[in-house]
């Protein structure tokens, strides 16, 4: 699919699937390393990996938050055709990570099926918006297979939905009443489940769409599956209601001094790394940020050094300095 049709049914939609989109050469090293995050499917369906009771009755249980403990999965989750790809939709290159989170879900943990529902409420402190410049885009990578069995998203084209309001924001398929309050519609919508579209599609699947865009997620049938998926959301720099998470929180946690050190300039960028020529790197921030990344080439940031190829350190390993890691007190 070329750029231009790609971008017009995004905007048309409000989603786009793309099968394969990633390579299976670019997802071998974090799929090497996903047992480091979750238990395979073994560990759990047989209840061998004392990780398994963490899954049992939360949908959300299996969420594991960027920088992941997979060095290797945080980078394929910044790399450059998932950047591209987000470039395109948004129609700009000044781009920002706003969320980035790996899910594992097990057949039998909890109950995966959702109400047809959009995101925007944990998404943006506004309302979406199909202004030009203002969009935001929400990705499902496919890390395994996800066929009709292993719960993939289901979506519903925005030519169906444009003219409903901001609240409700769940439609359930069958009537609730009043119970859950203004956000969740009391009567059921069994014609929006009619019209939704399975997002099921082969290992590097990206399933793009909008916070805007109705979807839900659905039941693990698949005996003894497994479901591994990365979520990740992308916003201009400009919008900066639309985040998410905030990035210096997790700054000192192992998994991103890992990052770190393996990463280059664009991809620190996202999460708010000012590029190199930027007026914030002085001999003294350059200097400090080296102490605090001692595996990081610092070259392309130092002063004048703009123009300097990043070159990834020989030492860069996924540990971080000595030092307690701080916690909330």
């Amino acid at each position: 699919m070329d750029d231009d049709t790609l971008r017009d049914t995004w905007e048309a939609d409000g989603f786009v699937v793309l099968p394969g989109f990633l390579p299976a050469a670019e997802l071998a090293s974090a799929l090497g390393e996903l047992e480091s995050m979750f238990p395979s499917p073994a560990g759990f369906h047989d209840g061998t990996d004392p990780r398994r009771a963490r899954y049992l009755d939360n949908e959300f249980a299996g969420i594991q938050g960027f920088p992941f403990d997979s060095v290797a999965l945080s980078l394929l989750a910044t790399g450059d055709r998932l950047v591209r790809l987000a470039r395109t939709l948004l129609r700009t290159d000044d781009l920002r990570v706003s969320s980035a989170e790996a899910w594992a879900k097990f057949t039998g943990a909890a109950d995966y099926d959702q109400e047809l529902h959009r995101d925007y409420l944990n998404h943006t402190l506004l309302v979406p918006t199909d202004a030009s410049g203002f969009r935001q885009v929400e990705m499902f990578v496919y890390l395994v297979d996800v066929p009709e069995g292993l719960g993939p998203p289901h979506l519903l084209s925005t030519r169906h939905t444009r003219d409903l309001p901001a609240k409700p924001n769940w439609y359930p398929r069958t009537d609730v009443g009043e119970r859950f309050g203004d956000f969740v519609a009391p009567t059921g919508s069994p014609h929006l489940y009619e019209a939704e579209v399975s997002g099921a599609g082969p290992a590097g699947t990206v399933v793009a769409f909008r916070p805007g865009t109705f979807h839900r997620g659905t039941a693990m049938t698949t005996p003894r599956g497994a479901r591994y998926t990365m979520h990740l959301c992308f916003r201009p720099a400009a919008v900066g209601w639309g985040d998410r998470h905030a990035w210096a929180g997790r700054s000192h946690e192992p998994g991103w001094y890992g990052f770190v050190s393996r990463a280059t300039p664009a991809q620190l960028a996202l999460f708010g790394f000012p590029p190199p020529g930027h007026p914030y790197w002085t001999a003294e921030t350059v200097a400090g940020v080296a102490q605090r990344y001692p595996h990081l080439d610092m070259t392309p940031w130092r002063v004048g050094g703009a123009s300097v190829p990043c070159r990834r350190a020989a030492t860069a390993g996924p540990g971080s300095p000595a030092g307690p890691v701080s916690r909330p007190g």
